[in-house]
């Protein structure tokens, strides 16, 4: 996909030029509709990126694109990285090191999602939404600390606001954003004293991305869309400036909490009594035979 953002994006910008001028940030996930913007945002500020992936073309064509937002910038596209393996992306690190020279923040964003009520989310299923988001965050981490401890680096988590409230078909993705919070809010206390800053961001309901597209029935989507305090769906580029903050030096003493980018909506709008197909579907769904 093309950019979101562009050299434009600076005019308007609140944040100085160059800010991250000779800093490095390692994206897991950096080929997606979110965590793309989040690079394109560092990448126009001044950092050089390292996107990491599975999809070798997917990555590089990223990568590539990415690189034409600034004249110099240096972006490399490391693909076959599987996050669930940790040795996978200490050879990513290694190799954004030596190309890059360092490694400075760290974007762990890869994720997994679908929709299934528990009764037909099978333990495979789960284990692999868990292995990607918060095995493969711990992973990204344990890989690129020597840099974060050399550099008194910054981690970021993207997150969610599942596990704030019950919510249906969300049992697996619930339960790996809770403990990406809980693994960010414990590395923020064991890494602190090491120079080392650790967030997480949780994104509402960002339009033009899978949330919305795939998890979000179109005919639910303007009665969600009014329960949204803010009146209006996220932009890609609301995470982005989030992102950016977190990063800066403007943000040097917030470390081990969630920066929640939704527009308020999750008070509002998001728990189950606002969801169309509860609990008739569950109950019919309930009653089917167990999928292991």
């Amino acid at each position: 996909m093309p950019n979101t953002l562009s050299p434009d994006w600076l005019k308007k910008s609140v944040f100085k030029p160059d800010i991250f001028k000779g800093k490095v940030v390692f994206v897991t996930g950096g080929a997606g509709t979110i965590c793309r913007v989040q690079t394109e945002a560092m990448i126009l500020l001044g950092a050089d990126a390292a996107i990491i992936g599975r999809r070798p073309e997917v990555t590089q064509k990223a990568a590539d694109e990415m690189a034409q937002l600034r004249p110099g910038a240096k972006v490399i596209g490391v693909g076959n990285t599987d996050v669930r393996e940790v040795k996978s992306l200490v050879a990513a690190a290694e190799r954004t090191v030596k190309e890059l020279g360092r490694i400075d923040f760290l974007i762990c964003g890869a994720a997994g999602n679908f929709l299934s009520d528990f009764n037909h989310l099978s333990s495979n299923a789960f284990k692999s939404v868990i292995s990607i988001d918060l095995l493969g965050s711990y992973n990204t981490v344990k890989a690129c600390f020597p840099e974060l401890r050399k550099n008194k680096g910054s981690i970021l988590f993207v997150s969610a606001t599942l596990h704030y409230y019950g919510i249906p078909f969300q049992t697996h993705v619930s339960a790996a954003k809770a403990g990406i919070d809980a693994l960010s809010n414990a590395l923020a206390v064991e890494l602190g004293p090491l120079g080392i800053r650790s967030n997480c961001i949780a994104p509402g309901a960002i339009a033009g991305t899978e949330g919305i597209d795939r998890l979000l029935p179109a005919d639910m989507r303007e009665k969600a869309l009014s329960l949204i305090p803010a009146q209006r769906w996220g932009e890609t580029e609301d995470i982005a400036n989030g992102t950016v903050y977190i990063f800066s030096d403007a943000a040097s003493y917030v470390s081990g909490t969630t920066i929640v980018v939704d527009g308020a909506g999750w008070h509002t709008s998001n728990g189950a009594a606002n969801n169309a197909v509860y609990p008739q579907m569950l109950i019919a769904q309930g009653n089917d035979t167990p999928k292991l």
